[in-house]
């Protein structure tokens, strides 16, 4: 199935020549990892080795355990707690490919493990505003997920041919989960082009979909209906909600890694509502809220992550973080939804 091309030639030519220079790749992702970065990582990790490269798969922290099934997720290493095993590891490299995000402190600590290689790096991302400093910034913030902007590198480069099923199963997870299974910023007809030659080489996208939404314990649906019930706070009036989360009532729940996941959605099932903010007690980190926003229509998420909550993102689909108590994290998401008051009540 014939792609438009992605690259300049130039590009292409640097690429080809970086890889086919390099003997050890290491492959990085953003904090907490999600079905993108670990999809997108675990394909391009098979591809690599299949092509004579030794490569090291590094996440900076944990990643949800819904995602354990993905090919070659077993040789993923975790950064955080493990820090000097993975220095070790990794201190030989000769380039970095950093997937689904483009700024090194995306990664916490890894970040700067990483800045202190001093090897070449190339992004590949579909994030606004990468930061300056790679040989090769791939970023297409037009694209749904960082998988379409490996899939197409890959496809450009002539290696999507023999690409495996495994393969374009960590690359159909990255488009599914970063859409919400296609329900948003997934209208680009070459997006379901990409999927049928996915579809081609063998996966079942069925399975892939069960693996990934439907592996959640029965506590998750208690903790939802206790979340919706008890915590969520509706602001009528400026058509926003806000769902607060502590690790003590994770503990009570006894919630697997990963189960917060799509939380923040809910709100946005309630008729005419604009802005979500989801707010978690950080599992690793004391004094940590994590923040995740969504929303709809022309209510910019990424603008406001990026003013309140030191994060960034898609327009519809963000996230950031506080260092502060919960108590105050909710008093700077109020703050936030009153700054933007006048796009909420339209």
């Amino acid at each position: 199935m014939s792609m438009e091309n992605l690259l300049k030639e130039e590009e292409l030519s640097l690429l080809r020549s970086t890889l086919e220079g390099a003997g050890k790749i290491l492959i990085t992702c953003h904090t907490n990892p999600d079905g993108d970065a670990l999809g997108s990582m675990t394909a391009l990790m098979s591809v690599l080795r299949r092509r004579g490269k030794e490569v090291v798969g590094v996440a900076p922290d944990r990643w949800p355990d819904n995602l354990e099934w993905l090919p070659l997720m077993g040789e993923v290493r975790q950064y955080l707690r493990h820090e000097e095993e993975v220095k070790d590891l990794v201190k030989d490299v000769d380039l970095v490919l950093m997937l689904d995000h483009g700024r090194l402190d995306r990664m916490a600590e890894l970040g700067e493990a990483v800045a202190g290689l001093q090897v070449p790096r190339i992004v590949m991302d579909h994030h606004p505003q990468p930061e300056e400093g790679a040989l090769l910034t791939l970023c297409y913030p037009g694209f749904c997920a960082a998988a379409e902007v490996v899939y197409k590198v890959l496809d450009q480069l002539g290696w999507t041919q023999d690409m495996t099923a495994d393969e374009a199963t960590g690359i159909y997870c990255g488009l599914m989960t970063d859409t919400g299974a296609f329900a948003y910023n997934s209208n680009r007809p070459e997006l379901y082009r990409i999927i049928a030659s996915l579809l081609e080489k063998g996966i079942d996208k069925d399975h892939i979909y069960r693996k990934v939404f439907w592996a959640s314990s029965a506590d998750r649906y208690r903790l939802l209906g206790y979340l919706l019930y008890v915590k969520m706070e509706i602001l009528h009036e400026y058509h926003a909600a806000i769902i607060t989360f502590t690790n003590q009532e994770r503990k009570h729940f006894q919630l697997k890694n990963g189960e917060t996941d799509g939380i923040v959605n809910y709100p946005l099932m309630i008729g005419g509502m604009r802005l979500s903010i989801f707010l978690r007690e950080d599992t690793e980190k004391r004094g940590v809220i994590r923040v995740s926003l969504r929303s709809v229509d022309d209510v910019p998420c990424h603008d406001i992550s990026a003013e309140f909550f030191q994060g960034g993102g898609h327009r519809n689909a963000s996230g950031g973080r506080l260092n502060c108590s919960m108590e105050e994290a909710v008093e700077v998401a109020k703050k936030a939804i009153r700054k933007y008051a006048e796009i909420l009540k339209k």
